[in-house]
């Protein structure tokens, strides 16, 4: 078999892509898709992927492909199996994916008698129950936010851009599935029940489906594909930032184990003195850090080549940021569906349109106001932008005046 596709594997899997892109019958390439899974490997798939994206193909479009093909060839992918030992980060975010879908398993048992209940005068446990499972999955969020802020720019730096992009896609689908349950269930008691138990079957049943397709590939493809392009000291990296993002409520503390001590964070090069001089005074390093990092605000520079290129790290930080984002294009950083919105404020900064575009956005319950600045130069030349964000629903209560120290 690997004389028949040799080195032209990857070639032969694009252009089975193509056919079904093209309209192709799956069944006309089932069979030919069985016989190359014997073949590829994750890295394969990611290669494709990649390849598919810089000739134009668009990543939506990739992700119904990669279901399509993949519901073919999910035995044969997933011969690959991932072994890592407790305390890498692959073996934490497999765990809670196992959780997760026991848990998504547990919402359908749920749902179930909620349907043959009838009504909710006859559901204790059941809604506490669902109260639970709910707050679970609200929780995962964490699990999300390290894939996004530590794995996935770690990849990026390998050159394996487009599977992240594409399972960030997922992260937000997944999103807006759980925002509908939880309005489903914040709802109960204003609904219909055949209205509630309906949206709640509904809502339960895409989530559950969209977690087992999107842990298949993660566990199937990206992460044996990480595990060949990211080395042993860059792991024991990935686990001091998922230490310090933090963990889900159910994270199992075996999963956390200790692993290899951690890399120590290579620190700037000092001048002579250790000084930084600037035009209307001077810090240590250790003074100019301390100093950024005590702001009222949260701040991100991103440099003239849309680089991200530093970031405070106040006590209460709005938005996640990891060390691993540094070096990473800002583009990269936000959503797809938001990246158009990215452009046109940097594009209107070096045209020089607009100075500061700002937005505010409401935060589980708090008011968060996120303001963009055009950073120039003495002559005017564009050197960069200055994202600040900051939390204001005390500022906004203020009244009157206060002159006196409490």
């Amino acid at each position: 078999m690997a004389e028949e596709f040799g080195s032209n594997k990857r070639e032969i899997l694009k252009q089975l892509l193509k056919r079904l892109h093209h309209g192709a019958p799956q069944v006309e390439v089932e069979q030919e898709f069985r016989k190359l899974a014997k073949e590829v490997t994750p890295l394969d798939i990611a290669a494709v992927e990649e390849e598919l994206i810089k000739e134009g193909m668009p990543r939506e479009e990739i992700q119904r492909l990669c279901d399509v093909h993949l519901a073919v060839m999910r035995e044969a992918v997933g011969r690959e199996k991932v072994s890592v030992p407790e305390g890498h980060p692959l073996y934490i975010l497999m765990e809670e994916h196992r959780l997760l879908l026991e848990f998504a398993g547990k919402l359908r048992e749920v749902v179930g008698m909620v349907k043959e209940a009838g009504n909710l005068k006859d559901l204790g446990a059941e809604v506490e129950h669902l109260g639970h499972l709910v707050q679970h999955f609200k929780d995962s969020e964490s699990h999300y936010i390290r894939e996004e802020n530590v794995l996935f720019p770690t990849l990026e730096k390998h050159g394996i851009t487009q599977p992240p992009a594409i399972m960030w896609m997922e992260h937000d689908k997944i999103r807006g599935i759980k925002k509908e349950l939880y309005q489903v269930v914040e709802g109960a008691h204003k609904a219909a029940f055949s209205d509630f138990a309906a949206r709640l079957d509904h809502s339960s049943l895409e989530l559950a489906e969209m977690l087992s397709s999107h842990f298949f590939k993660e566990n199937n493809i990206l992460f044996p594909t990480a595990l060949k392009v990211i080395s042993e000291e860059e792991w024991r990296g990935i686990r001091q930032q998922f230490d310090e993002l933090g963990y889900c409520c159910f994270t199992p503390e075996p999963a956390k184990a200790s692993l290899a001590p951690t890399v120590a964070v290579a620190q700037p090069v000092l001048g002579a003195e250790g000084v930084v001089s600037l035009e209307t005074g001077s810090f240590s390093i250790e003074e100019l850090e301390a100093v950024f990092n005590t702001l009222p605000v949260d701040i991100t520079f991103v440099d003239k080549n849309d680089t991200v290129r530093y970031f405070s790290q106040s006590k209460e930080r709005v938005f996640a940021r990891t060390k691993a984002v540094i070096g990473r294009k800002v583009q990269q950083c936000h959503p797809q569906k938001s990246v158009h919105v990215v452009n046109q404020i940097l594009e209107d900064f070096r045209a020089r349109k607009r100075d500061m575009a700002e937005f505010w956005i409401n935060l589980k319950g708090r008011l968060v106001y996120i303001r963009y600045f055009a950073v120039r130069g003495k002559e005017g030349e564009y050197l960069g932008c200055l994202e600040v964000t900051q939390d204001i629903t005390d500022i906004k209560k203020i009244e009157g005046e206060k002159r006196l120290l409490d």
